[in-house]
């Protein structure tokens, strides 16, 4: 596979940033292994040292006997933002903030994903198609 090299300005990132609302409910959920989670399930996962926190969908993480607390609606950024861009998430961060949008974020190696509260996701996509006509 190709790697090709991300943006790192700011201005080109935030107007630029074409936010997607993916299909479907998601949560995190954390577990001592993932031995018994199939991967192609698995959106993401981060070893901390309580546990592996996994990002499933709600369908198989119920499936799986999974318990979470926190639905989230996910979001990504059609724009291949550098691992090096200093800001964007900041910015789209405290923007999402101000207007009482509470936001998880994993960089991927092309795109920014954002989850928010599912009861957010239709004002967080307003808030972020709003920063791209701004800048």
């Amino acid at each position: 596979m190709k790697k090709t090299t991300g943006i790192t300005d700011l201005e080109k990132l935030i107007s630029n940033m074409e936010p997607v609302l993916n299909e479907g409910e998601y949560v995190f959920a954390t577990v001592a292994n993932t031995a018994s989670i199939p991967r192609e399930i698995t959106i993401c996962e981060i070893k901390e040292k309580e546990g592996i926190t996994v990002i499933v969908s709600k369908k198989d993480a119920v499936q799986l006997g999974l318990s979470f607390e926190f639905i989230a609606s996910w979001i990504s950024l059609n724009i291949h933002s550098s691992l090096e861009a200093v800001g964007l998430t900041a910015a789209f961060s405290s923007e999402l903030g101000k207007n009482n949008i509470s936001c998880n974020v994993v960089a991927g190696y092309y795109h920014d994903h954002i989850f928010v509260d599912t009861k957010d996701k239709d004002k967080a996509m307003n808030v972020l198609w709003n920063m791209t006509k701004k800048s």
